[in-house]
């Protein structure tokens, strides 16, 4: 070690013995340790000795290569548990299963998109840890990799339980980066089950509006009345308009009472500009009841040509009679 340290200018004998040994000093010596303590620490040898050797050296930027350095090892290392975790929990019970396992949760963590995809697309059987699938998912920047994560994780048999992998996605809800709520928010709504819904309504207004359209359009999908003013903002704000206004058809539908549906969206009507009116417009043609066609009866006099026309043809689409013409103001 000290013959390949000296090979690269780290470290120098301070002499030789008298029998032609190298003769180290205790500066010498200090020298080593500080080379092998930057070394433990993650440094290469070069680094080391730039370090070491560098005049201008700055402490504040060592430390905080250092402290990258080490929390890049945490990481792997954690990667490495969790998979030795989920080999763990998948059962494999003898050595060809276990390596199986291993290789699919390696092509998980592949560099290569295509290499992840396929070994999603190969991971639906339950064989893979639901929480490997999801711990990849939150990570997954390639959309046709993530669509194939999410395929596997909806078919796995832990996918919908408390524990496995609606709590893993559940938490990450939680988390500070709105890329990350995104993919969980997401992946939970092709997950079946009351975890699944109980998940999503707690994002029904996170601060990001693609986790808070992804978890109202879920939650009114699986009939949740909660969700009638999510829905409504989602039309005023033009935030997926047209699904947002095709499920507070089918949540008014399923109502005993679904006139109280079209009040709340005719209650975003007041003071609204031309474009939100517009949508409310179209929204109110998929309300059943008398209460949106009495909205519409009075968008039929609208000053904007686009909502009084959408009005008028909507209601003689459901048989109403006709208006008469009041003339426009404004």
């Amino acid at each position: 070690m000290l013959r390949h340290y000296e090979s690269l200018g780290l470290v120098t004998a301070g002499g030789r013995t008298s029998a032609g040994y190298r003769d180290y000093t205790s500066d010498d010596l200090v020298r080593v340790f500080h080379v092998e303590a930057l070394r433990m620490l993650g440094l290469s040898l070069a680094e080391a000795g730039r370090v070491l050797d560098d005049p201008d050296f700055v402490e504040d930027r060592l430390i905080a290569r250092l402290i990258a350095r080490t929390e890049e090892r945490i990481d792997a290392q954690r990667a490495l548990l969790a998979r030795l975790r989920s080999v763990e929990a998948s059962g494999a019970g003898d050595r060809d299963a276990v390596l199986d396992v291993l290789a699919r949760l390696s092509d998980l963590a592949s560099p290569a998109a295509g290499r992840r995809q396929r070994a999603a697309l190969a991971s639906d059987s339950g064989a893979v840890d639901a929480g490997a699938l999801v711990t990849a998912l939150l990570d997954e920047t390639d959309p046709n990799a993530a669509g194939a994560l999410r395929w596997a994780l909806a078919r796995h048999p832990d996918s919908g339980a408390e524990v496995g992998g609606v709590d893993r996605l559940a938490a990450a809800l939680a988390d500070p980066a709105a890329k990350r709520r995104r993919r969980a928010v997401h992946a939970l709504t092709e997950l079946p089950g009351p975890a699944a819904h109980r998940a999503l309504l707690t994002v029904l207004d996170d601060p990001d509006p693609v986790v808070r359209r992804h978890a109202v359009l879920a939650v009114a999908d699986r009939g949740d009345p909660t969700v009638v003013d999510g829905l409504v903002a989602l039309v005023v704000a033009g935030d997926d308009d047209v699904a947002a206004a095709d499920a507070l058809g089918d949540l008014a539908r399923r109502r005993d009472d679904p006139d109280a549906v079209a009040v709340r969206l005719t209650a975003a009507l007041d003071g609204a500009e031309v474009g939100v009116r517009r949508r409310v417009t179209q929204a109110l043609g998929e309300l059943p009841g008398a209460a949106a066609l009495r909205t519409l009866a009075g968008l039929s006099t609208d000053p904007d040509p686009a909502v009084r026309l959408t009005a008028r043809h909507l209601r003689s689409s459901r048989g109403a009679a006709p208006e008469p013409d009041q003339g426009v103001s404004g």
